[in-house]
């Protein structure tokens, strides 16, 4: 998540909200303190979930949990 001062957002509004609208959140600030969050628009979100969700079931996840039967020393 990208933060950005108020100053800078306001010069740069358009891009900001292009990247916002591409899907990136950015945050805010004045001083140092969060004035505002710009998240993606829902539907962007929604599309991402359901990516990940697919990418999900076609992954392998047996090698990583199955025991390896080998002993481990701590360093």
């Amino acid at each position: 998540m990208k933060t950005v001062s108020i100053s800078d957002f306001r010069a740069n509004l358009l891009q900001y909200l292009q990247k916002a609208q591409r899907g990136q959140a950015i945050l805010v600030s004045s001083h140092g303190k969060l004035l505002a969050s710009i998240s993606p628009p829902s539907n962007q979100q929604i599309k991402a979930t359901e990516a990940l969700e697919q990418i999900a079931q076609q992954a392998v996840i047996g090698d990583v949990l199955s025991p390896t039967n080998e002993a481990w020393h701590e360093l």
